[in-house]
């Protein structure tokens, strides 16, 4: 049995707005599908408290319109949404990196993701994955860019041209080399190599809207 401590993870009205916009974007949940409140919090086995919460998240966001008395109303994505998105999350984390760098932050929790995802391989990744990009945005210092990047989080960006195991196994070696770069406090590599691999999550995603 591998041994394992239990990984941070995003609060839940970010995690409630993630799973969904994860939903919103892969076309699970399509334009016009209305979500009513409370039969969306059964179904995420949480209360209605973070998923109002979560729905103004996306409202925000332009991903949904919220609907007096019934949820909200799922307005869709467009590959123009996708690469705003994306681009933002890049300029927003690869700021994380180098803010680690240029701090000196502490890097044992970030260290230990990177090892939990090798001892585990694909089982559990999104979970860990999400610990992961968390970490760093906490040890950056900076508390209102941890806020903006929890609401912006999305969850596994896979495209339709690739496995879940494929794409683990990617990310895994761009997430150890964003470590090593944060190990060798090296601001500028970190953080390209954290734009680089946002982006690439882009290029994946928008394989669904060719």
């Amino acid at each position: 049995m591998l041994n394992l401590r239990p990984v941070k993870l995003l609060p839940v009205r970010e995690q409630a707005a993630a799973s969904l916009r994860e939903a919103i974007i892969t076309r699970s949940i399509p334009a016009g599908e209305v979500l009513p409140l409370e039969a969306t919090a059964r179904a995420l086995g949480i209360s209605v408290t973070p998923v109002r919460e979560a729905f103004q998240i996306l409202a925000r966001d332009g991903l949904l319109e919220v609907a007096q008395n019934r949820g909200a109303v799922v307005l869709g994505m467009t590959a123009k949404n996708i690469r705003e998105h994306y681009e933002i999350r890049a300029a927003l984390e690869s700021e994380a990196c180098r803010l680690v760098c240029e701090r000196g932050a502490d890097l044992a929790e970030i260290e230990r993701c990177v090892n939990n995802l090798v001892s585990s391989g694909t089982e559990n990744y999104s979970d860990l994955n999400q610990s992961f990009h968390y970490n760093i945005w906490l040890s950056s210092g900076n508390s209102r860019l941890v806020k903006m990047l929890s609401e912006l989080w999305n969850g596994l960006s896979m495209g339709v041209r690739t496995t879940r195991d494929e794409y683990a196994k990617k990310s895994q070696a761009e997430h150890e080399n964003i470590f090593s770069m944060l190990k060798a406090r090296d601001s500028d590599a970190a953080a390209k190599l954290m734009r680089n691999h946002i982006l690439r999550s882009m290029d994946d995603m928008l394989t669904r809207y060719e």
